[in-house]
């Protein structure tokens, strides 16, 4: 996940926030970290059968995303004019790829020496399409329901990381368009061309969710980048300058005040929600959450010191935040294996294990690979990291090889024994 920047509209006149600038003219904004803590603990507990509405904080990631990337994207073409797409690619690859290869390769491992043939096969088959960022429509191709199948896949939970992946890759593209032509200082960077396409495009995408959506499952609008950029956009919309400039008009005290209202809004919503069995999710329900998380946000950037500020930004769950991307890497693959019958242990002593375990490796995974590779080695930038990244892959690609296929048949009944007996 992206470093925590502020919009430009945001960097002047602001309330005193928890942690200090950054560098100049960024500034680390600690509750949205919270936030993010809070998002990935709700898909933990939503995975381990726990919280139903729990898997709305992919939901809050999405908007999380959408809003820091676009505030570092329009903070970069204020400032120069232009976005330099190479280098940010770059930074999206040191940021989010050491980490998931160091996860593909390891759940590869753990599920030939330990997992069923099942597992493995559906491993090995999913491979290409996580190492190509097209999990998401590999699923919707495949009709892996996400409600009911998903727990025969260790891959199922990237779906999300995919979309992720797909908008890191087009919307640079869209705001260093609308950025051309502008001058270097210039106030917005091209934000106001930018909210336009954010709100015509989230609009679109709600649209089609609701096109979509079918009377079974509906993994198809779930998983969907298109029905599901909304979520993203959203985020986007509340960093560019005309969201920012009415959040400052507010004042510090109503949008404190606002943040509250939000923040218990969106608490209720995650306690009633129940995936597919709330249907009315996919009909709205999905957007109008998004576009509340997207003013909590905001809100939380205009003014961190507020209730909200202090409760979300609180030390536990920034921490959390700050090991979230490797957490929600490791922690499904991890489920999926330490079963209950491989743990002979079930309810609330299986979850504690698990989360546990997965917070370990997350931890592991943030200080051995995470920070390293995007803030120390040096050989990660320019042509070298760009050699690192292709023998990365074709490492990953040379495993996803060499371990063999299960044969058909292999660890399934042998129904002509059992006629036989019969």
């Amino acid at each position: 996940m992206p470093a925590h920047a502020t919009p430009p509209a945001l960097a002047s006149r602001r309330g005193p926030a928890p942690a200090a600038p950054a560098a100049p003219g960024r500034r680390h904004i600690a509750p949205l970290d919270g936030l993010r803590g809070l998002a990935v603990l709700g898909v933990l507990f939503f995975h381990a059968g726990r919280f139903s509405g729990g898997f709305l904080g992919v939901d809050l990631f999405f908007v999380l995303s959408g809003f820091l990337i676009t505030g570092l994207l329009l903070q970069e073409a204020a400032r120069d004019g232009r976005v330099d797409l190479l280098a940010f690619w770059g930074r999206r690859a040191r940021r989010l790829l050491p980490a998931l290869a160091v996860t593909v390769a390891g759940t590869l491992l753990l599920v030939w020496g330990f997992g069923s043939v099942t597992l493995l096969r559906f491993g090995l088959d999913d491979t290409p399409w996580v190492l190509g960022n097209l999990a998401n429509w590999h699923f919707i191709a495949e009709q892996v329901g996400y409600w009911d199948s998903a727990d025969t896949r260790v891959f199922s939970h990237l779906w999300s990381i995919a979309v992720e992946e797909q908008f890191y890759l087009v919307w640079p593209l869209v705001v260093g368009l609308a950025a051309r032509g502008r001058r270097p200082g210039g106030a917005a960077g091209g934000g106001g061309r930018v909210a336009v396409v954010a709100a015509a495009g989230a609009t679109v995408s709600l649209a089609l969710m609701i096109a979509f959506t079918g009377p079974v499952d509906t993994t198809r609008v779930y998983e969907g980048t298109d029905t599901r950029a909304f979520s993203l956009l959203l985020g986007a919309l509340m960093a560019t300058g005309p969201a920012t400039r009415l959040v400052e008009r507010a004042g510090a005290r109503v949008t404190s005040w606002a943040a509250l209202v939000l923040a218990v809004g969106i608490a209720a919503y995650w306690v009633m929600a129940d995936g597919q069995n709330s249907p009315s999710l996919f009909r709205g329900g999905l957007f109008l959450h998004a576009l509340a998380a997207a003013l909590l946000i905001g809100c939380l950037a205009r003014a961190p010191g507020g209730a909200v500020g202090r409760i979300v930004g609180a030390a536990p769950l920034r921490w959390f935040g700050a090991i979230s991307y490797s957490l929600y890497l490791w922690h499904w693959p991890l489920y999926v294996l330490l079963s209950e019958e491989r743990l002979g242990r079930a309810g609330w002593d299986r979850t504690v294990i698990v989360v546990g375990v997965s917070v370990v490796a997350a931890a592991l995974s943030k200080h051995l690979v995470e920070d390293p590779v995007r803030f120390r080695a040096r050989w990660a930038h320019g042509r070298s990291g760009a050699l690192a990244l292709v023998a990365v892959f074709a490492a990953l690609v040379a495993l996803w090889a060499v371990i063999p296929e299960p044969r058909a048949g292999v660890g399934s009944v042998d129904v002509t024994r059992l006629t036989a007996h019969s």
